[in-house]
């Protein structure tokens, strides 16, 4: 019986080529863009940001709560959770598995879910807006500030 072939450095040759040639033609593409393009002269008003012809009043990087990012990585790890639900669904039904046991694998996974689902429920991570404290002053939040204590005795 002969051995099995071991793959030689001549089966990787077209791969070797076809990323040969992407990388050349993105090479030659640039080169010809800089050597051939029109220089163009630097303008203060036409290098600002456009901002749909608004004048910027802000800074664009603006910080967003944690509690987003945490609401962010909960969403993945209970969808990546539900992929786990497919392959189930898959051999549940297959005749050389006991149903029972996968059955009562997935109940476990289910409950198991559904106890970090109510752990972050009851932690308050899905509540976006916080009761705000009660305050003990008797301004209006419709009126400005300025506008009530100017008419203050």
């Amino acid at each position: 019986m002969p051995a099995p072939a071991t793959p030689g450095l001549n089966d990787y040759f077209p791969v070797f080529l076809v990323v040969a040639l992407a990388a050349g033609f993105a090479v030659v593409t640039l080169l010809a863009s800089h050597l051939l393009g029109k220089k163009a002269k630097g303008n203060p008003v036409k290098d600002t940001a456009y901002e749909c012809g608004m004048p910027l009043l802000t800074d664009a990087h603006v910080r967003f709560s944690v509690k987003f990012y945490l609401v962010a990585m909960l969403f993945i790890l209970f969808d990546i959770e539900v992929v786990f639900l497919y392959p189930w669904a898959v051999v549940f039904d297959h005749p050389d598995v006991s149903t029972t046991l996968i059955f009562v694998e997935m109940l476990v996974f289910m409950v198991v879910l559904f106890v970090g689902w109510i752990y972050i429920v009851k932690k308050g991570v899905l509540q976006w807006n916080q009761p705000e404290e009660p305050s003990t002053k008797s301004v209006s939040p419709a009126l400005p500030r300025k506008a009530v204590s100017s008419s203050a005795p």
